[in-house]
């Protein structure tokens, strides 16, 4: 059995070096000469990388720092482990060691001693900051059109037209259903998907008081601890709609939308033989209708949401597309990035990424991790550095009204308008924007 302690002499120290030189692995040195093999592999490296001036003894505790009463052989293993292993915690890293056989008796440190260790090696794990998005508190509305809730329904496969995933939304207190948008081929539903969804809300329903929305990529930055808005995020904002997001996995939160996706797909989608995107969204809409006319609600006494609550019909925030351009306030979206606070890594060209756009900083700060805040004097990017000292300022990108509308803002110059054959999802999209704007010819 490989002996245990802390000790090797500098002949040993000096045999290890001259046995790898003689082309000995660190397992062989170590059985010959009876020393553990993360001992062997120690003087090794250092014989390596600094030859005989390496090995001589660094025995002691630091004068300060973490773990500075254990071991020497103690704090090289952890710093191997670490080394050789960058996935290995500090839990883990106990756990290694308390089945070394030649650590056997001796008291090995706490999870948090390892963790200060590793941070003062230099070998801990960086992490973003958290910083969360500023959102109004969650409250049960007490009218209609307070809440809106909005998701889409996981891809369904219908024969005629492969996968589908439709993007239904909801209003929390009347229970009506202001969409359903049906999406061809999606793996995942876009932003001008949704964007389309709320828009032809918003002209049947007019605009809420407040969107609640779950934590998918399309709505919410989930790359980092200190989460950019989204594009949909800033164009509601603009619109003065306030944006919440859950915080619980549905059906915890969201109990409302999952079942109302179960109840569209079962009245307009289930036994039905549907052979074109135009026949699915005549279903949708006609059962719409239904649901919010006809139908006896279980959550309204057994009657139709619209009968429940005729108020419902529309919340008395007038829109309609021809407006939206007047209707955006950049104001809100200035106000609302100056609560913001930002950490991002700059990259080994200079560069990082805020709201899926690309700052070049330079190369000088490379790897370093910057705090961004928000100007709304200037419209500018404020970077700060780790060391606090040079702060520089960054002319923001893509925060216009073009650039929050999308596909809607081209539309707007064209009073004729000719889609290409075959309607792609993009065409359709825009076909049903164009059929909403007042004085489109299609």
């Amino acid at each position: 059995m490989a002996r245990r302690g802390q000790t090797t002499s500098l002949a040993e120290r000096i045999e290890i070096g001259e046995r790898w030189e003689a082309g000995q692995k660190d397992p062989e040195i170590a059985v010959v000469m009876n020393l553990p093999v993360w001992t062997v592999r120690k003087w090794r490296r250092k014989y390596q990388k600094e030859g005989r001036s390496g090995l001589g003894s660094r025995m002691g505790r630091p004068r300060i720092g973490a773990l500075g009463q254990s071991p020497l052989e103690l704090r090289d293993t952890i710093r191997e482990m670490r080394e050789s292993h960058p996935g290995w915690g500090p839990i883990t890293i106990r756990t290694e060691l308390a089945g070394m056989s030649h650590f056997t008796g001796l008291k090995l440190p706490s999870r948090p001693r390892i963790a200060a260790f590793l941070k003062q090696e230099g070998l801990a794990r960086k992490y973003d900051r958290h910083v969360t998005l500023p959102q109004p508190k969650a409250t049960d509305p007490q009218r209609a059109h307070e809440e809106w809730e909005m998701d889409a329904q996981g891809a369904i496969k219908l024969p005629e037209l492969g996968r589908v995933s439709i993007i239904n939304i909801i209003d929390l207190f009347s229970r009506v259903k202001v969409g359903s948008l049906p999406c061809l081929n999606p793996a995942h539903p876009s932003t001008p998907d949704y964007q389309l969804a709320l828009r032809l809300a918003f002209v049947d329903y007019g605009l809420p008081q407040r969107m609640s929305l779950d934590h998918d990529s399309v709505f919410f930055d989930n790359a980092h601890a200190s989460p950019f808005p989204s594009l949909l995020h800033l164009w509601l904002i603009a619109l003065g709609v306030e944006v919440r997001f859950i915080d619980q996995r549905p059906p915890l939160a969201h109990s409302v939308i999952e079942r109302g996706h179960q109840t569209m797909s079962q009245q307009a989608i289930a036994g039905q033989h549907i052979s074109n995107e135009a026949a699915l969204h005549q279903s949708l809409a006609a059962r719409l209708d239904f649901l919010n006319s006809r139908y006896p609600s279980r959550s309204l006494a057994g009657q139709p949401p619209l009968i429940a609550h005729p108020e419902a019909r529309h919340s008395g925030r007038l829109y309609r597309l021809e407006w939206e351009e007047d209707l955006l306030d950049m104001h809100r979206v200035y106000d609302y990035l100056a609560k913001g606070r930002w950490f991002r890594r700059v990259g080994p060209v200079g560069v990082f990424s805020l709201g899926h756009y690309r700052y070049a900083v330079g190369r000088t700060f490379s790897n370093q991790t910057f705090e961004v805040t928000f100007d709304s004097q200037t419209l500018e990017f404020v970077c700060l550095p780790a060391d606090g000292r040079e702060k520089m300022r960054i002319p923001t990108t893509g925060l216009t009204k073009s650039a929050l509308m999308g596909e809607l803002s081209p539309l707007m110059a064209c009073p004729v308008y000719q889609l290409a054959l075959p309607f792609s999802p993009s065409a359709w999209r825009e076909m049903m924007l164009a059929n909403e704007l007042a004085g489109t010819t299609l």
